[in-house]
């Protein structure tokens, strides 16, 4: 095996990128409160040519210092907006006939790995590092899902949680 060179990656121009067709999934971060992590939501979205990413409430917004650092130029590519209240734009993505999932420990929830072929576009949201999701936008959500986990925190770094759960949907949909 040989590592690929840069130029050997086929890589899209952020040009090419913004005119494709996207994966229809729309992420959306509740104050989610390290711009670390959101750099990394933008580049993960980037990685799975997702719609769109919401920031919403204190979720830190680029141009950002911290934000550019993880996100190694994705804000450029991905197509984002600020909304000050994450339940308005739930709201507002419902009417246009998505279905809202949040990412959450919640009774009732579908384990991600039984949660099925989504049949229309779908909105992930992920919560803020120590509470998550606000309850408020569980209640407006059509369903929750949840990352297995078997070890003694249960619990993942948000930018971790949005990877999983972007891989596995990604996997889902082009199928």
């Amino acid at each position: 095996m040989r590592k690929l060179k840069n130029s050997e990656l086929e890589r899209i121009s952020v040009e090419n990128f913004k005119s494709s067709k996207k994966t229809p999934i729309i992420v959306v971060l509740d104050n989610v409160r390290s711009a670390l992590n959101v750099g990394s939501a933008f580049r993960t979205s980037d990685a799975f040519r997702v719609e769109k990413v919401y920031l919403c409430g204190i979720t830190a917004t680029p141009p950002n210092k911290e934000i550019r650092k993880s996100a190694l130029g994705s804000t450029n590519s991905v197509e984002w907006e600020y909304i000050e209240k994450t339940e308005d734009i739930v709201l507002k993505l419902k009417k246009k006939n998505y279905l809202i999932c949040s990412v959450e420990q919640v009774k009732n929830s579908t384990l991600l790995h039984k949660f099925p072929q989504p049949e229309k576009p779908i909105v992930v949201v992920f919560g803020n590092e120590v509470y998550g999701v606000q309850q408020s936008v569980i209640d407006i959500s059509d369903c929750s899902i949840e990352i297995p986990q078997i070890g003694t925190k249960h619990s993942l770094n948000v930018s971790v949680s949005i990877g999983i759960v972007l891989w596995d949907l990604y996997n889902k949909i082009i199928r």
